[in-house]
């Protein structure tokens, strides 16, 4: 079977390709991939929708250096390392490519991703409530946001999610910090260490039997109807998006720092992990709100819960999951483990996904220990995904190896101790 054919509806059903029905690692090129001038034509956000909430990042940087290590200059951002001349011969051969890292894994606050959406819709919830109660006035410093006046006020609200860890820990970080009481619905899946850390920071944990989807559908319904309380909703949450789309400009900032050039020319291939798609899907609306078609975003997924694509393959009319081809959404790169993809971000930006690769654990584990020997990167099994799609995606098109390739590393440095000599002795 061509896995790079248009999908077709067979009597109704989704087609979703056999390799990726069997959990067999794929690299799937998407056929919806339109010009990138179309696709944001058609979209409901724009440049001016990122660039705001640049702006609102901006205003609350005086809060976040007051408030967390590593932000002295109030920014939540990660560098952008090259990698090791023998892993990048390793990967590219003798093609004259580049491969960096985008380190979200040590990223500050956090050490995930998830801080660039999580504490954004925070903040961005934190400034609705302070406007409403007058407490903003010209030349205010948001570093006021940390005072007893605006404490009272954001202790008589809650903000909820539903998480497998990373986003929870990201919203209750940032929602604890600021008087914010947090309650946090996770699924079975989530490791322990994530729910304790929450309840180590004064967040209420509800624990659901059932997958991430059914614990995010849980939360929604508990708070819908809740005037003191803001629910952040991973699968459909425009803060979110937007929080994440922001982070495109710290990467073209760093791209023209490096002299790296991205045109048509030179061509971006970027590798991000995906759950349920918020974070890689605002990252890739902001890339190619920047560099149009010159950049080429590759999601990643395990090959047991790859939602994206069965989304994207299945159609964007209504939502597919990883069930319905089959699949069993049981995965070590729990922070992956989606089995529904964001019909937001599906809608968004399916047309400008390059293409989707499934990786299986074992690559997660293997990735992992080679980072850590060989370049001291302390990762999630999830985070260390990336590395594995690149290495498949490349053997797929070897043409390819030429371009410059950034490998977004999506979490890790807080993970325990324990938790990461268990997934090293896994490799």
């Amino acid at each position: 079977m061509d896995v790079n054919a248009p999908p077709r509806r067979i009597s109704g059903e989704p087609t979703i390709p056999a390799p990726v029905r069997r959990a067999e690692p794929t690299v799937w090129r998407n056929p919806q991939r339109r010009d990138a001038v179309s696709v944001l034509a058609a979209s409901a956000f724009s440049e001016a929708d990122m660039r705001r909430a640049e702006a609102r990042w901006r205003r609350f940087a005086p809060l976040l250096a007051q408030l967390f290590d590593g932000t002295e200059d109030g920014r939540i951002d990660s560098p952008l390392l090259p990698v090791a001349p023998d892993l990048g011969r390793t990967l590219l051969g003798d093609a004259p490519g580049a491969v960096w890292v985008k380190a979200d894994h040590d990223l500050p606050v956090t050490g995930c991703i998830k801080a660039r959406g999580g504490v954004y819709e925070v903040l961005a919830y934190a400034e609705t409530l302070a406007e409403a109660a007058g407490l903003l006035r010209p030349g205010l410093s948001y570093a006021a946001f940390a005072s007893d006046a605006f404490r009272d006020l954001f202790a008589r609200h809650t903000v909820a999610v539903g998480s497998t860890g990373n986003l929870g820990f990201s919203v209750g970080v940032m929602g604890r910090a600021l008087g914010f009481a947090v309650e946090v619905h996770m699924s079975h899946d989530a490791k322990a260490w994530k729910k304790q850390r929450l309840r180590e920071l004064g967040a209420r944990v509800v624990e659901h039997p059932g997958d991430y989807g059914l614990a995010v559908a849980a939360a929604r319904e508990a708070f819908q109807d809740r005037a003191d309380a803001h629910f952040v909703d991973d699968e459909d949450s425009v803060d979110l998006f937007l929080g994440y789309a922001a982070a495109a400009l710290d990467l073209q900032r760093q791209l023209a720092e490096a002299g790296i050039a991205v045109d048509a020319a030179h061509p971006l291939y970027v590798y991000l992990p995906c759950g349920v798609g918020g974070a890689p899907g605002g990252v890739t609306f902001g890339l190619t709100l920047l560099f149009g078609d010159a950049v080429r975003p590759v999601f990643v997924e395990p090959v047991a819960a790859p939602c994206m694509l069965v989304q994207l393959a299945s159609g964007l009319d209504r939502s597919v999951s990883v069930y319905e081809a089959g699949l069993d959404n049981r995965t070590a790169a729990d922070g992956l483990a989606v089995a529904s993809a964001s019909l937001l971000v599906a809608r968004t930006v399916g047309g400008l996904i390059d293409a989707v690769v499934t990786v299986p654990d074992a690559d997660l584990f293997r990735w992992l220990k080679v980072l850590w020997a060989g370049a001291g990167m302390r990762l999630e099994p999830s985070a260390a995904s990336g590395f594995a799609a690149l290495s498949r995606f490349l053997a797929d098109a070897p043409d390819v190896a030429s371009a410059t390739h950034v490998v977004w590393t999506t979490g890790g440095a807080h993970l325990p101790e324990a938790e990461f000599a268990a997934a090293l002795a896994r490799a």
